[in-house]
């Protein structure tokens, strides 16, 4: 066969991979997608469009970073290849960063002038930006600004005569409650305002009070729970208990961040892992998550439902609750649990997190920025993180922690995986992940690790999901994300 054979081959190889990929994109299959968008580009680079359709995968697995580097590779092998840009803002616009993504849909608008979804989804970004330069100019410094917690006094809210639900006697929140709460929940109906303040405020005190790595002791002969991102999916919530009993002080857990975000029952989520947390503090140990933030928020759904169901008040106070949680907890001395991974440099101890000042928005970089956002990879070493925020680390960086902090495990969440979990990093690394079927179409199992002290090894348990309302995932989200999801 000549050269020219064999290109004519590559590329009608190419294009057969390629409809191989766009199956699997079309079964939710994106990481079997990836891998054969790849194979597509290996026997044919030169071809836009696999580049942009790997990065619209990337985008479903929440890969921001690599689908901005995919789609700016479709751009620069065709500058006129309009989706090339259009994959690109998405990309950008998931990660929160709207001028970005204005400039990429202006040009989808000057390739496509006459194209309607083009100009209309320029029209949402456009204003998506006025909005971001308002809430600039408007904003207050933190350092400025008083605290909202401060301004609220949940005493003085009345609950009307004709409100049926569940209610706090006093100022203790019992297991009475909360069962009737999760009732009310699970049929859909709210909970009055006063009870949610008192539920909220009471955790912000517990919380304020915790160093920002917690050192959670588990008695020989007791066990111990460590359940990963939930992401706003209460009714899986509620099978988990189901599954595994309600917290208490003999039956702990501990969540670790994603509680809110995508899924839309993500208020019922939070106010049911904070009343336990009022309940019993040892009942129950909640970490941060890369989505406790007010830029996530904003985007993917937990300000508008917060804001639909309860109030603009409440959106603050979230906020400020959410930086009073911690960022680490390690159990009996041995494992180090975090939402999402590890550092961009050596010799990190854990009195380097102790001391992290967290109360605040979650930085761009750093080991707070770190500890929220970072995911491992297969390489040794440390490479570019695929999200665009934080880094992807090898199995020596996890080794060199452990060791350097005399530990046994690091079990991180933050990824969705089709069992529920991955062990990775020579058995030394757990990723646990406890939404199922996550956004009602990635058809994978959720899981939650149990350990038994003294030995604390992990046993891991599978479930699947179970129905819900028809309420769908992101109905509360950012009406302009919405379009491109």
């Amino acid at each position: 066969m000549n050269g020219m054979d064999a290109a004519n081959s590559d590329v009608a190889q190419a294009e057969e991979i390629k409809q191989l990929a766009n199956d699997a994109f079309k079964a939710h299959k994106y990481s079997q997608a990836i891998d054969l968008y790849s194979q597509a580009i290996e026997l044919n680079s030169e071809n836009a469009v696999y580049w942009a359709n790997r990065a619209f995968a990337h985008t479903k697995l929440e890969e921001y970073g690599s689908a901005i580097q995919d789609a700016t590779t479709a751009i620069e092998v065709d500058p006129k290849y309009s989706k090339g840009y259009y994959r690109r803002g998405a990309a950008y616009l998931a990660m929160g960063k709207f001028k970005d993504a204005l400039k990429d849909f202006q040009q989808v608008k000057r390739i496509s002038p006459n194209d309607p979804d083009a100009a209309k989804k320029l029209k949402e970004c456009e204003k998506a930006v006025m909005k971001l330069k308002f809430e600039e100019a408007i904003a207050v410094h933190d350092s400025g600004r008083r605290s909202i917690a401060e301004t609220i006094d949940f005493h003085t809210v009345e609950v009307e005569p004709q409100y049926t639900g569940a209610r706090i006697e006093g100022e203790d929140i019992t297991l009475d409650f909360i069962k009737k709460m999760m009732d009310d929940f699970k049929n859909q109906k709210c909970l009055h305002r006063r009870y949610a303040y008192q539920i909220v405020l009471q955790t912000r005190e517990c919380l304020r009070a915790l160093p920002s790595l917690v050192d959670v002791n588990v008695a020989n002969g007791k066990h111990f729970t460590v359940c990963g991102d939930v992401h706003g999916q209460f009714y899986d919530l509620l099978n988990i208990f189901e599954l595994n009993g309600l917290p208490s002080d003999e039956n702990p857990y501990l969540f670790n961040g994603d509680f809110v975000d995508r899924g839309s029952f993500s208020l019922e989520v939070i106010l049911t892992l904070f009343a336990f947390k009022c309940m019993s503090p040892s009942a129950i140990y909640l970490a941060r998550g890369n989505h406790e933030s007010k830029s996530m928020n904003k985007i993917y759904g937990f300000e508008g439902e917060v804001k639909s169901k309860l109030s603009e008040a409440f959106i603050e106070l979230f906020a400020e609750v959410f930086c009073c949680l911690p960022l680490a907890h390690v159990l009996n001395n041995k494992v180090f649990v975090v939402h999402g991974g590890l550092f961009s440099v050596d010799g990190v101890k854990l009195s380097d997190i102790k001391a992290i000042d967290r109360f605040c928005e979650p930085p761009e970089e750093g080991l707070m920025c770190e500890l929220l956002w970072s995911d491992p990879q297969p390489m040794r070493g440390r490479g570019p993180s695929k999200r665009g925020v934080g880094l992807s680390f090898g199995e020596d960086v996890t080794e060199r922690f452990l060791k350097d902090n005399n530990l046994d495990l690091v079990v991180r969440s933050h990824e969705v995986k089709d069992e529920g979990y991955e062990i990775d990093h020579n058995g030394k690394l757990i990723t646990v992940f406890s939404a199922p079927n996550y956004c009602d179409q990635m058809g994978n199992k959720g899981a939650f690790i149990k350990f038994n002290a003294p030995d604390m090894k992990p046993n891991i348990v599978t479930f699947s999901s179970v129905p819900h309302p028809d309420v769908k995932p992101m109905a509360y989200a950012n009406n302009f994300l919405r379009m491109f999801s």
